[in-house]
């Protein structure tokens, strides 16, 4: 069964960086939108970013010159490059992966990112 597999998760510093990475641990057909939610204590899961298959990207207004999502078709790996990152950050990761046929929403077990202040 197709899962996806996220990594890059960890603890930093206030302003320092982390990459997360999310990709399918087999086939899964064409993929549509890539996009990186984040859920914190008590709060309700947000978007991060996403991306088209096309290269278009969406952020939320609190990482818009932070974060960087990418994605890597040959690979059909994506990315979330997270600079200057901020104590607010902190939340557990997770990739979405839109399939475009059959229509199906993927999401990644979640990975953990701390930001220490």
């Amino acid at each position: 069964q197709v899962q996806l597999v996220e990594s890059g998760g960890g603890l930093v510093q206030a302003g320092g960086s982390l990459r997360l990475s999310c990709a399918p641990s087999g086939s899964i057909g064409s993929i549509s939108t890539m996009g990186w939610y984040r859920q914190a204590p008590g709060k309700q899961r947000e978007l991060v970013a996403t991306i088209t298959s096309n290269g278009f990207t969406n952020y939320a207004d609190s990482v818009k010159g932070r974060f960087t999502i990418s994605r890597d078709n040959a690979k059909n790996t994506g990315y979330l490059q997270m600079n200057n990152t901020k104590p607010e950050d902190t939340a557990v990761y997770y990739c979405n992966v839109q399939r475009i046929f059959p229509p199906r929403t993927y999401w990644g077990q979640g990975t953990q990112v701390t930001v220490s202040s």
